[in-house]
């Protein structure tokens, strides 16, 4: 396949997978699309362990990096403000509300569950954590650096751009689109609400024609409610130069996600999913569990901005997760993950190399049958 996708980074395939697991990475690669690896929940070091061991499995072999710096989000006006800063403003009635929650559900406590409030140092989110992030990304090979929300920092750009790095950004509107185009962003992805993570309101079929339009020549990934070779097929009629994909990897081989959690997903239908702003503060599409339900009652408080919400909730859901392979627990029902609404195909585990590979063969297969219909 021959796309500005494929041609910019010398790939077989105009698949991109986003995904917080370097195995699922490395297997994206060699099967011919390009990894990019999720690092907002990386430590500094673990950052830097997982990118020298991406380089190792894949030689010459290229991948990306995806960092999230909001355009806006608490302490931003200041560069982002510490976590001692930020902890002291975390109001006393969330904290209570989520206690009671645990409590009530009876997940145990872990004194090892401790939570972006316990790091030192910067707010997750903040610009000035992306920063050390970039610089680590930047002192390895990837040949893309995406930004997950917001217009790509001036900084950002200018660095990658010397560094011979590509940027790309996320959309969820045109308007999201041109700005991101004038701030030097190389490459659009234009994400459906369908997508699992952050999204706007604005569906996959109408958005992604809107966005190529809005930008063209600049090449576009579609994304959102794409895991399949005739979604892939779709999205490239529509115009995208290729396709972003996140949720349809969490339930491969390699994936590190949680096993009840993946086991919930494998079950779910489309239609067990929804945005919240429960886990990060903004938006953000992802299994409809016990959690969601409970932070969406009238008597609950609501979500706190970004990154005051993650900071309140991330002891919380580590407790969670370490309890919750116990049958039939309150953990268990709490246990949640963000995903899109392609969850509903993602009914069997498979090996991220061979979800590429099927992906190709159905698109091939879509393609030929739109061409036959056009014989005369």
């Amino acid at each position: 396949m021959q796309t500005p996708i494929t041609e910019m980074f010398g790939i077989e395939f105009p698949i991109v997978a986003f995904t917080h697991c370097r195995d699922v990475a490395v297997a994206v690669s060699k099967a011919g699309g390009l990894g990019v690896l999720g690092a907002v929940a990386h430590s500094d070091e673990q950052l830097e362990t997982d990118l020298a061991w991406i380089e190792d499995e894949l030689g010459d072999r290229p991948y990306g990096i995806d960092l999230i710096v909001p355009a806006r989000y608490a302490g931003s006006d200041e560069g982002g403000l510490s976590v001692a800063d930020l902890v002291s403003t975390i109001p006393g009635a969330h904290r209570e509300f989520l206690d009671e929650l645990l409590e009530r559900y009876g997940v145990p406590e872990n004194p090892d569950s401790t939570g972006w409030a316990a790091r030192p140092g910067d707010a997750p989110f903040s610009a000035n954590r992306a920063d050390r992030q970039l610089d680590i990304a930047l002192a390895h090979r990837p040949v893309l650096v995406a930004n997950a929300l917001g217009p790509p920092p001036r900084d950002m750009v200018e660095r990658c751009h010397e560094a011979g790095v590509k940027v790309g950004a996320l959309a969820g509107t045109k308007v999201h689109a041109e700005r991101h185009v004038a701030a030097g962003a190389d490459i659009i992805i234009a994400q459906g609400t369908e997508g699992g993570g952050h999204t706007g309101h604005i569906g996959s079929m109408v958005l992604l024609p809107e966005v190529v339009d809005a930008v063209a020549p600049v090449p576009v990934l579609g994304a959102g409610g794409i895991g399949r070779g005739r979604q892939m097929a779709a999205a490239m009629a529509l115009g995208a130069d290729g396709v972003w994909c996140g949720s349809v990897w969490l339930t491969t081989e390699e994936a590190e996600t949680h096993p009840v959690v993946k086991d919930k997903m494998l079950a779910a239908g489309s239609g067990d999913t929804l945005r919240s702003r429960s886990l990060t503060g903004k938006p953000a599409r992802m299994l409809r569990t016990a959690w969601t339900e409970e932070w969406d009652r009238d008597d609950t408080p609501a979500p706190l901005g970004m990154p005051l919400q993650p900071m309140l909730t991330g002891a919380a859901v580590d407790r969670i997760n370490r309890a919750a392979h116990h049958e039939g627990s309150g953990a268990q029902d709490l246990a949640t993950y963000f995903v899109g609404q392609v969850v509903g195909t993602m009914n069997r585990s498979r090996g991220a190399g061979q979800v590429v590979m099927d992906m190709v063969e159905e698109f091939i297969d879509a393609a030929q049958a739109v061409a036959a219909q056009l014989e005369v």
